[in-house]
């Protein structure tokens, strides 16, 4: 086997993103807790920006009313919740370099994240897609390898393993400077504009 191979297998192997079982625990008509499901979830993979993947855990578009069944049976319009709803999302982010590589389609990989990040997409600037603001308070956790979280003044901070940053709606993108994946798991809290 030749070296280059040997690295890239070594590499796949230390930062593939852990399989992601959803399970739904509520109430039966007796208001005892059930297992309503219990599943694993594919991570989407973009066709259009190889390693970049998106596993859309839940969404409450809204505040959750508890004397309804909750559920989540198709994608929703907007992976964006609205006031009072949440989402919680996995986002694995190749290297910042693959995203400059000329074989990436910027339009295509546009094209995809409207469909695929409904609602979030919107918010992607034409000039730096990665720049975004939405109306949400969002907590997000480095869940493997490093990153680093670039503010609209230009300050960068360096985020490891284990790390937490709370979002207030603010400006702001996501930048993968090293060589490795780094997943992440965010949760998105709608609020008031």
């Amino acid at each position: 086997m030749n070296r280059t191979a040997s690295k890239k297998r070594e590499s796949s192997k230390r930062t593939k993103q852990p399989s992601t079982y959803r399970r739904i625990v509520t109430l039966n008509v007796s208001g005892k807790s059930i297992v309503q499901s219990d599943e694993q979830l594919q991570a989407y993979q973009f066709r259009s920006v190889p390693d970049y993947e998106h596993t859309l855990v839940w969404v409450n578009p809204t505040t959750p009313d508890l004397r309804e069944e909750q559920r989540f049976d198709r994608y929703p319009d907007s992976v964006v919740p609205g006031p009072g709803g949440t989402s919680r999302h996995f986002v694995t982010f190749p290297p910042s370099s693959v995203f400059a590589d000329p074989s990436v389609d910027g339009e295509s990989a546009r094209s995809e994240a409207l469909i695929r990040l409904r609602g979030l997409a919107d918010h992607f600037e034409k000039d730096d897609p990665a720049m975004h603001k939405t109306n949400t308070v969002d907590y997000a956790v480095v869940y493997d390898g490093e990153i680093w979280l670039e503010l609209d003044s230009g300050k960068t901070i360096h985020l490891k393993r284990g790390d937490v940053v709370v979002q207030n709606g603010t400006r702001h993108a996501w930048r993968n400077k090293g060589t490795t994946l780094v997943t992440m798991l965010f949760f998105l809290n709608g609020a008031k504009e």
